[in-house]
């Protein structure tokens, strides 16, 4: 099933996506997250709503760096011995569609990187990895957009990663029981129409039942957290030339059974 958020009328609304059509649910996350299935309610062609993100606003985003051997291979990095964890807040958060915006006085080097996303159904703390994908609920597409100048002046990852905008998630948050084996998907990148990263979530270093046991470790993940699990070869900072991101720029990530999350790019 493919849960949406979407704007109709001046309201927001919570549905599924069924092709090029929505029904409207009653309920709304809390139902979902709590395992009822809301009722039915209004259809809508997908031409009559805008999206929003498919979850607004979670408690937390625990997001992987270098979790791709294709990308280690890109840049000259050593494998990861453990996952290395960062964050990004949660009000970086985009809907599709929504432009990715950014001041040229704050950062001239805005790259993209396409990456699946987990949603967490269920309270996870100290989860063996053999149970851990029972605690998801679904998935969806991100693109953790990162100010390369900032994370390499900073040293550290999370202002760089965290400005307004800077995590487009959707469209759709697909349920986990259409995804039973997250390591098998197709993820690209296009920038304007051009294919820029091209990849399988098999390249991951550590699988999405590692990640979530790793985190549960530490903290307690909580139903609506997201992890973002990492990005494949192609990035722009690791071209040759450099790639990044301008204004006018239109920037798509898509997802093997999840869909194509596309955004415009906006230069104050």
């Amino acid at each position: 099933m493919k849960w949406v958020q979407f704007e109709q009328g001046g309201k927001t609304a919570f549905g599924t996506l069924d092709g090029e059509r929505i029904t409207a649910a009653p309920g709304g996350w809390a139902d979902v997250l709590a395992g009822r299935v809301p009722g039915e309610g209004a259809r809508f062609a997908l031409s009559e709503v805008t999206l929003l993100a498919p979850v607004a606003r979670p408690g937390k985003i625990v997001a992987i760096g270098l979790n791709y051997m294709d990308h280690c291979r890109e840049t000259n990095t050593e494998p990861p011995q453990r996952p290395l964890v960062f964050t990004k807040f949660t009000t970086a958060i985009a809907a599709p569609g929504q432009p990715i915006r950014w001041a040229a006085a704050l950062t001239q080097q805005v790259d993209y990187e396409a990456e699946l996303a987990v949603v967490i159904g269920r309270t996870a703390r100290h989860v063996p990895e053999r149970d851990a994908l029972g605690y998801v609920l679904g998935y969806t597409a991100a693109n953790d957009v990162s100010a390369r100048d900032l994370q390499f002046s900073d040293g550290q990852w999370v202002r760089a990663k965290s400005l307004d905008t800077f995590c487009p998630l959707g469209p759709a948050l697909v349920t986990a029981d259409e995804i039973p084996d997250p390591q098998q998907l197709a993820i690209r990148c296009e920038l304007n129409g051009q294919r820029v990263q091209d990849s399988h979530t098999g390249e991951m270093i550590f699988p999405v039942a590692h990640l979530v046991a790793f985190c549960s470790e530490a903290f307690t993940l909580e139903p609506g957290d997201i992890i973002l699990t990492g990005t494949p070869h192609g990035t722009g900072a690791f071209r040759t030339p450099k790639l990044f991101m301008g204004d006018g720029d239109r920037v798509a990530v898509e997802i093997e059974r999840i869909g194509r999350l596309e955004n415009p790019c906006e230069v104050r």
